[in-house]
C-alpha cells in the first residue's frame, strides 16, 4: 500500500530521480523554460517553487538549502538576483506547464515548464517597403 507516499517516483532509482531532477530545475532557472515529458513537469515544478521561495526569503540558511538542488553558479547567481527580484510581489504559481502533445518517437506528452512572467524576446516584425 502506497499510504502517505507522495511524490512521483518516474521509473528511477531514488538517485537517479534527484539527479535528474536538479538538472531539470538548474536548466529551469538558466533559461526560463525547458522541455520534457508531462509527470516530469508536475514533479520538477513542486522543486521549482520550493526554490523560489527560499530565494525570495534570501538569508544563509536559504541560500544553503538552495544549493542542494541549483548545480551551476550561473543559475544560482540568477535565482539569487534577477529571480527574486521578479517574484518577490507574487504569492506562489511561479511556474506554468503548457502541453504540447505526443512526442514523435515514443508517443509520450510532452509539456513546456515555464517560469511565469519572463520578458518575452520576440523576433520584431520587418516592415515592409513601400513600393
Amino acid at each position: 500500500m502506497r499510504h502517505l507516499k507522495a511524490g512521483r517516483r518516474l521509473k528511477r532509482t531514488t538517485e537517479h530521480r534527484q539527479a535528474m531532477l536538479r538538472n531539470l530545475i538548474t536548466s529551469l532557472m538558466e533559461h526560463e523554460r525547458v522541455q520534457t515529458t508531462v509527470p516530469k513537469a508536475k514533479e520538477a515544478r513542486k522543486w521549482a517553487e520550493r526554490i523560489i521561495t527560499l530565494a525570495k526569503r534570501g538569508d544563509l540558511h536559504a541560500k544553503r538549502q538552495s544549493l542542494q538542488v541549483i548545480r551551476t553558479k550561473k543559475a544560482f547567481v540568477k535565482l539569487f538576483g534577477e529571480l527574486k527580484e521578479r517574484y518577490q510581489a507574487r504569492e506562489g504559481g511561479y511556474t506554468r506547464i503548457i502541453p504540447l502533445g505526443p512526442r514523435r518517437g515514443d508517443g509520450a506528452e510532452l509539456a513546456l515548464l515555464e517560469l511565469v512572467g519572463r520578458p518575452e524576446e520576440l523576433p520584431k516584425k520587418k516592415k515592409k517597403a513601400a513600393g
